[in-house]
């Protein structure tokens, strides 16, 4: 199984702002693009998931860290791993790193519910849950102290 999986962007010019510098929300649509492709090389189809189990993955929290800016035409990728999966919680996590150099530009974190059509939260199939979990970075353990 992966650890994490790569995706590939290129920073477009309607990406950035009049200096060449990418605006932040795009690191959102980065964030997904990495999500995506996360669970496409997990033999998953998010949009079989969608209408096969009526199974959504709504996001229900994200976080961005910035530490260095983008620039148009820059290749960026998108580091994404699995962090936690539970019963109806994934949570994943994310460096956008500049290819030409490595240096991290960004991080963050989304926590994503399950929720069916009808938008209420629901168990994560049995099938998908099998597949996130083998992946998720380990628990650190608590002490019982």
């Amino acid at each position: 199984m992966i650890e994490f999986h790569d995706a590939i962007v290129r920073v477009r010019y309607a990406e950035t702002d009049q200096m060449g510098v990418v605006y932040h929300a795009n690191y959102l649509v980065w964030f997904e693009v990495g999500r995506a492709e996360l669970i496409r090389a997990l033999g998953i189809e998010y949009k079989r998931m969608e209408m096969e189990d009526d199974c959504h993955i709504v996001v229900a929290d994200v976080h961005c860290r910035y530490h260095h800016s983008a620039q148009y035409d820059e290749v960026l990728r998108i580091r994404t791993r699995i962090e936690e999966t539970k019963n109806r919680i994934i949570r994943f996590s994310y460096e956008v790193i500049r290819d030409a150099d490595g240096k991290v530009l960004a991080n963050g974190e989304t926590t994503h519910v399950i929720c069916g059509s009808n938008g209420r939260p629901k168990m994560l199939p049995q099938k998908y849950r099998t597949v996130f979990s083998a992946i998720a970075a380990p628990q650190p353990q608590r002490s019982h102290a």
